[in-house]
């Protein structure tokens, strides 16, 4: 029995965010029934062909769902998707701003027919305010939340390598969704649940907003370093690789001197014995780090500072990950079924193994399309005539 085993949640969904949200209902064990595109599905289907030919994007966010294809602009589609959402809990959906309230699927025009309907819409900006009807997309939305102005180097800025705005918007309506439904256990009622990708990015941009308060500087882009804590980033070893390190006290400044510059006199030099006086100076740092370890492999550089106990990491590439030594010792890779075959799927983080979370088949599209029809209790002659006009 997984913990949320019994709930059903219908998703009109597409790219990341509201997908990424509803795998992870999925993963507890709630059923997920996507409504996709006849034919081309979800257009995250089309991304890429990574995976052996499958989207990485969709890979990724769309194992253990069953996919239902349905035109929602059909004649008969509203009547299928009120039989649908009346055994269901929940209802996702990112759709365009405004396009499921004109098809009747606000919580306003659902609440009445289904009280313990939860309702959970996903959107760039929110419901309301000048930005409702913007387009919204993940490197836009970390555009729009300044995440662009605090994050590359001095000369240029960067957008996070992964789609974090989708994902932190898909983790805010995960955990909404999850309280709503302890909240239906008290009250009997579903709710509304109405999350913006703007408003989730700025919460996780609230360290820099608040170190800008009352018009103080903001943090300077500082590449891969730290923007305000020196040393805190990458350094070249001799070797031609780069270690990544970081100090967080002046205690740690003194033992790094010592333990791994093995110069310990430095830590009392009046230029760098204060972080702020390091983060000024952070060349003639940099340079005197590299010197040091221009000596050593970064093999070397790692053991020096493992044993004077201050943090550190590789700088990975993504071949590097796939075989992190970690992540296989704590057998954290599984195998996931798809139309392509079995594919490597990560454990989500916290399930201490396989028999704590529900790891099924990504679908192919439409896959499902006549058994959940036929369970909403349409004749093989009705599916028939909806595969006819198209509307499957």
């Amino acid at each position: 029995m997984k913990p949320l085993t019994g709930i059903t949640v219908v998703t009109l969904e597409h790219a990341i965010a509201a997908p990424f949200c509803s795998r992870q209902l999925a993963d507890q064990g709630a059923r997920v029934i996507k409504v996709e595109r006849p034919e081309v599905g979800d257009f995250a289907r089309g991304y890429d062909s990574r995976v052996k030919g499958l989207s990485s994007h969709f890979t990724w966010t769309n194992r253990s769902k069953e996919s239902l294809t349905l035109d929602l602009k059909h004649g008969k589609a509203a009547d299928i998707m009120d039989r649908l959402l009346a055994q269901a809990d929940v209802l996702v959906q990112n759709l365009a701003p405004g396009a499921a309230a004109r098809m009747g699927l606000s919580f306003e025009a659902l609440h009445e027919k289904y009280p313990k309907l939860i309702v959970c819409d996903i959107s760039g900006y929110g419901d309301s305010g000048p930005y409702r009807d913007k387009k919204a997309y993940d490197l836009l939305i970390q555009s729009e939340a300044g995440f662009l102005s605090v994050t590359g180097s001095p000369d240029e800025p960067a957008k996070a390598g992964c789609s974090i705005a989708d994902i932190a918007a898909g983790m805010y309506a995960y955990t909404n969704i999850l309280t709503a439904l302890l909240q239906r256990g008290r009250t009997g009622l579903g709710r509304r649940i109405d999350v913006s990708m703007l408003e989730s990015m700025a919460e996780w941009m609230s360290f820099p907003m608040y170190y800008a308060y009352d018009g103080e500087a903001p943090p300077p882009r500082a590449g891969a370093s730290h923007a305000t804590i020196y040393p805190y980033g990458p350094f070249a070893a001799g070797d031609g690789k780069s270690v990544m390190l970081g100090l967080q006290n002046e205690r740690e400044w003194a033992v790094f001197c010592d333990k791994v510059l093995q110069q310990p006199t430095l830590a009392k030099d009046a230029r760098f014995d204060a972080n702020a006086k390091r983060s000024a100076a952070r060349a003639e740092v940099k340079a005197l780090i590299e010197t040091a370890f221009g000596k050593l492999t970064a093999a070397q550089v790692i053991a020096r500072l493992e044993d004077a106990g201050i943090a550190n990491a590789q700088v990975n590439t993504m071949a590097d990950l796939w075989a992190h030594p970690q992540l296989q010792a704590r057998r954290r890779w599984t195998e996931v079924s798809s139309p392509v075959g079995p594919v490597p799927a990560l454990l989500p983080p916290g399930a201490p193994d396989e028999s704590h979370v529900r790891m099924d088949a990504i679908p192919a599209v439409g896959q499902h399309s006549e058994a959940i029809l036929r369970e909403l209790g349409l004749s093989a002659s009705e599916i028939e005539q909806l595969k006819n006009e198209q509307a499957i």
